[in-house]
């Protein structure tokens, strides 16, 4: 894996190339597959690219189809937050997720970090190649989970 200018990753694995730089992004790949997925069904495009602004991302490519994506939203310091990976359906059994995954933890800017975390649905198997585990005290976790925002989202900032 290369480091570009900046924070910038890039690197290739066969016909396919994972980066970080964000000017690679498919907005309209990205948007698509996150609006229709269990996580963010109906997520307004608007919000979708303020998140990728907000956020450290990672796609992976083939020529210049998007193909995948990730993001992490981190203090660089001491916590990382993965949310959004995805590979679409036609790309999926070759590694692709496990790779941005990989790209994604042993960034320069996200070494040291004391905690980590995401949350799944299906994808645990995925997630304990790398070892994350189930919330040791589940029970010290809380949340304020909105999971229709998206539905009553009038596109407005606020």
């Amino acid at each position: 894996m290369s480091q570009g200018a900046g924070s910038t990753i890039e690197a290739r694995r066969g016909e396919f190339l994972l980066s970080t730089d964000r000017d690679r992004l498919d907005l309209n790949v990205i948007h698509g597959f996150l609006t229709a997925c269990y996580w963010a069904k109906g997520i307004p495009r608007e919000v979708v690219a303020r998140s990728i602004e907000n956020s450290l991302c990672c796609g992976v490519y083939k020529q210049t189809q998007q193909v995948g994506f990730a993001r992490v939203v981190s203090d660089f310091a001491t916590y990382a937050y993965i949310g959004d990976v995805f590979v679409l359906e036609a790309f999926r059994g070759q590694g692709l997720g496990k790779w941005m995954m990989e790209a994604i933890m042993t960034h320069p800017q996200l070494q040291g970090l004391r905690r980590w975390s995401l949350v799944t649905r299906d994808a645990h198997s995925l997630y304990q190649q790398l070892s994350f585990t189930p919330l040791k005290k589940p029970e010290n976790y809380m949340e304020l989970h909105n999971p229709s925002v998206y539905q009553s989202f009038s596109g407005e900032a606020k």
